[in-house]
């Protein structure tokens, strides 16, 4: 941040923006910046006062929503890719999710499983390499073109045929699970372009599993208790093996006496509770977690990791969940909630998912969907 508390510096961007040298959004993303550099206490850093504007206590407070605030913008991280900010979000990565028609299956990096730190790391080094520029090149070209991926090979290659263009944007979707067809304009990358490679090129996501344990483990080590070492012996984890890896929704729906079942009534719900949703075999298939409960204005804040959604929220994201006020013994079951997470297939085209928001989907299949809460961190979310 002294860069950009540096006269001579800004005025070199501001020379680079009116000669065309800068994209607009960069120009006005180093001023934001610089503003709040010069918005500092005498004394302080720049770097300390973007850290205290962007701390999730200065909404959240020092409490469980806090916490869980704090987990979820762990997954987000704002890059600078051809000339546009883009803050880019944790894709979704479920393994053996699209390898039933490939000749072979694949694993995401870390399982879907991994730690936001280690998982954009990940993404730096996928960033830098000259695939990626290319893939980046290539969709700023200003041709219009499909793209087509090949999952299990990690790659990706270019059709310009007017045929395979027409088709996909009158519905007649050619692509296979394992082989995505994406329609590009060729007037430059952007943000969901970027989740396509990570996704289909890089292997690498977070599940939706993995994210509830990402949340859960850092509301219990900020209470000093290590959530894998405490759970290691009921995951099944062998000797030196991550506890992360084997946190799966099965987990969160076991018989585990550390784990309660909560009456899913809004007035019985708190941050930290665990949304499951059932799949047509009458497993639990899919988990949230709930970030908070606004019991005055009837709103319930709830994360998740899916690519079942608009392409703007494929990855972690957060869900709202509207209820009347005056009725807290309302079930989550009851049809008159209004759930605002809308339900898309991943990649348009694709075969659309069977519900249309996420209270269709909570309600399907036998009894419909349960809330469960982590006995360990019955003290901590207090």
């Amino acid at each position: 941040m002294r860069l950009f508390q540096n006269f001579g510096f800004w005025n070199k961007v501001s020379i680079l923006y009116v000669m065309g040298k800068v994209n607009k959004n960069l120009f006005f993303f180093i001023f934001a910046l610089c503003s709040l550099a010069a918005a500092a206490e005498p004394g302080d850093s720049g770097t300390d006062s973007l850290e205290a504007f962007a701390d999730p206590r200065r909404i959240w407070g020092d409490g469980i929503e806090g916490i869980i605030e704090e987990a979820y913008r762990r997954c987000f991280k704002t890059y600078i890719i051809d000339g546009k900010i883009m803050n880019l979000r944790m894709p979704f990565a479920e393994n053996y999710e699209r390898d039933k028609l490939s000749e072979r299956a694949w694993e995401f990096l870390g399982g879907g499983k991994g730690d936001p730190d280690s998982l954009w790391a990940a993404v730096d080094r996928i960033l830098d390499t000259e695939d990626f520029k290319q893939y980046t090149r290539t969709l700023g070209d200003g041709r219009e073109k499909v793209i087509i991926f090949d999952i299990s090979e990690r790659g990706w290659t270019v059709s310009v045929d007017l045929f395979d263009i027409a088709r996909i944007k009158t519905g007649a979707y050619h692509g296979l699970p394992h082989k995505p067809y994406v329609l590009v304009s060729g007037r430059g990358i952007e943000a969901a372009d970027v989740y396509n490679y990570l996704y289909c090129v890089g292997w690498t996501g977070m599940d939706c599993s993995g994210f509830v344990w990402h949340v859960l483990s850092t509301i219990a080590r900020r209470q000093g208790l290590d959530l894998g070492r405490s759970f290691s012996r009921a995951l099944g984890v062998p000797p030196g093996g991550d506890p992360a890896y084997y946190a799966g929704t099965w987990f969160y729906d076991s018989p585990n006496p550390r784990i309660t079942g909560v009456p899913d009534k809004i007035g019985s719900l708190r941050a930290g509770d665990i949304l499951l949703f059932r799949g047509a075999d009458g497993e639990m298939v899919h988990s949230a977690i709930i970030q908070s409960l606004d019991f005055s204005r009837g709103i319930i804040r709830y994360l998740q990791s899916t690519d079942e959604a608009p392409l703007a929220d494929r990855g972690v994201h957060d869900s709202y969940i509207y209820f009347d006020p005056s009725r807290p013994e309302t079930s989550l079951k009851d049809p008159g909630l209004r759930w605002t997470q809308s339900r898309y297939p991943p990649f348009p085209g694709e075969k659309a998912p069977p519900f249309s928001d996420d209270g269709e989907r909570y309600r399907a299949y036998g009894e419909g969907g349960r809330v469960v809460r982590f006995r360990d961190l019955g003290a901590p979310v207090k």
